[in-house]
């Protein structure tokens, strides 16, 4: 029993010391663990300050630079600032001093201005003096002349008018006696043209005969020197004239064709000249060619102006005699443009006499009537028309100028010499043998294929030859390369094919010549 208690005891006092062993083990792990603890808490604490301490220069330095940066900035703007601001003060001084000279300037040119004012008005009144002298000078002369010639100057001026009257009267008066002699000294020549032009309306060629003309030469030799080396001279004509020169087997002859009568008459006129000179080439022919038509339009303006004495009309336009004289080489339907227009005028004063009317204001309107026909330029207007409006332009009666524009119904008839006119020229167009409608079909397709080949760019010239059967073009050198040449050709062929109506073949040929002049002085 008691070595059971002694055990226990023991076990007690063994448990207990355990206990307190292990408490005391347990302390001391607590306290070096605590310690362990500790020293962790001082190196993280140690190691935060370190961060702290180095994120704290890192702003500093942040912050230090970005001030140095927005310093350096600031400063440039400041030396910006400066440098504008010298810089308008530069622009300020220079203007100043601009200014400066312009107003030194002002003031001397406005001193030498007044110096210079001083002395014209010391001149004007110079002047005025002078005049007032000069006046009462012109005054007492005026008093003597009239004192001697016993006349006030108003009458002398009255006398000197009436007398100059006198004068120019009957100048006018010798004038007019030389053309009425003059006009009865040609009265025959008219006359047989009158005659011949009269049995040509009653030819059976008449188509032919309208649009060539021969040209009789003294020899046949004559005719290698038209023809020229290699053929210049006759292309040189035919260039200049638009006439289409036939040379042929026929005996001392040269057929000249063209559908123009003005054309053909310069060419023959031409020839003539070229002929009897003997000089023939190419730069002679186109000198005698000008010469020629400048002297041609003289002999139309003869014409118009013997056409209109021989009827008494009497104060027309010199513009309206010109066309009047160009009617001579114009035909309507084969039937001569100026001796239509002349019989119309007569029947027109025949009807008006008839009935009581004015017969000079009617046969002026039948002369008119056809003016029209003969434009200088080509427009859409019909000939009607066209006639009237040039017949007002040159301040014709009201009357005159309704009945030309209503002839063919175009206009409405305002006047009782407007159906009388329209009556004449049905008359004088409806006689047997007096018109052919196939010739002027056929110069309206020849006029028709000229305008088709003038209206290309480059082209100055263009003509219809050998009866429509070729179109020969001239162009501008110029304006128009070989290259372009070809295509021209071909183009105009391709719309004469396409636009015009026409038997046979037309031969379109493109000629581009290039010359090189220059003056010996």
């Amino acid at each position: 029993m008691d070595l059971n208690i002694i055990t226990i005891i023991i076990a007690v006092v063994a448990l207990v010391a355990g206990i307190i062993a292990g408490k005391f083990i347990f302390a001391q792990d607590t306290r070096k663990r605590i310690d362990e603890a500790d020293l962790q808490a001082q190196s993280l604490i140690k190691e935060a300050q370190l961060k702290a301490d180095t994120y704290k220069k890192e702003r500093e330095l942040e912050a230090k630079e970005r001030f140095v940066h927005l310093k350096s900035e600031h400063e440039k703007e400041v030396m910006e600032r400066n440098r504008k601001v010298l810089e308008g003060e530069n622009r300020i001084k220079q203007k100043e001093l601009t200014l400066n000279q312009k107003t030194e300037h002002l003031e001397r040119q406005i001193k030498e201005n007044d110096a210079i004012k001083q002395n014209l008005n010391r001149q004007i009144e110079v002047v005025n003096t002078r005049q007032a002298e000069l006046e009462k000078h012109q005054e007492e002369h005026t008093r003597r002349l009239e004192k001697i010639s016993g006349l006030t100057a108003e009458e002398a001026k009255s006398q000197l008018v009436e007398s100059l009257k006198q004068e120019a009267h009957s100048q006018a008066l010798g004038l007019q006696q030389e053309i009425i002699d003059e006009a009865k000294q040609k009265a025959n020549k008219e006359a047989r043209k009158i005659i011949i032009q009269s049995i040509q309306r009653t030819a059976s060629e008449q188509a032919i005969e309208n649009a060539i003309t021969v040209f009789n030469l003294e020899s046949d030799e004559i005719k290698g020197q038209i023809i020229g080396r290699e053929g210049r001279n006759i292309r040189a004509i035919e260039a200049a004239t638009g006439v289409d020169l036939i040379v042929d087997d026929t005996p001392e002859a040269i057929v000249l064709s063209c559908f123009d009568p003005l054309r053909r008459e310069i060419a023959r006129l031409s020839l003539q000249r070229l002929v009897s000179d003997g000089r023939i080439h190419p730069a002679r022919i186109e000198e005698v060619v000008e010469k020629t038509r400048r002297q041609l339009e003289e002999q139309v303006m003869e014409i118009g102006e013997r056409t209109v004495i021989e009827l008494g009309i009497h104060g027309l336009h010199k513009e309206l005699i010109r066309i009047v004289g160009k009617m001579r080489f114009r035909s309507s339907y084969g039937q001569n443009l100026l001796m239509h227009s002349r019989e119309v005028a007569n029947l027109c004063a025949v009807m008006a006499s008839e009935l009581g009317l004015n017969p000079k204001l009617a046969k002026r309107a039948g002369l008119l009537h056809d003016i029209g026909k003969v434009p200088d330029e080509e427009t859409e207007l019909s000939h009607a028309l066209l006639g009237a409006k040039l017949a007002e332009k040159y301040g014709e009666n009201p009357a005159i100028v309704n009945a030309i524009g209503a002839h063919h119904d175009e206009m409405e008839m305002q006047y009782v010499i407007s159906p009388i006119v329209q009556a004449c020229d049905s008359i004088s167009g409806a006689r047997p043998g007096a018109r052919r409608e196939i010739m002027q079909q056929y110069l309206q397709r020849i006029k028709e294929l000229e305008n088709l080949a003038q209206a290309y760019n480059g082209v100055e010239k263009a003509y219809a030859i050998q009866a429509g059967r070729e179109l020969r073009v001239i162009v501008e050198a110029d304006k128009v390369s070989d290259q372009d040449s070809e295509k021209l050709s071909f183009e105009i062929a391709q719309k004469i094919q396409t636009e015009m109506t026409y038997p046979g073949q037309i031969k379109v040929t493109v000629i581009r010549e290039k010359r090189a002049v220059n003056v010996a002085r």
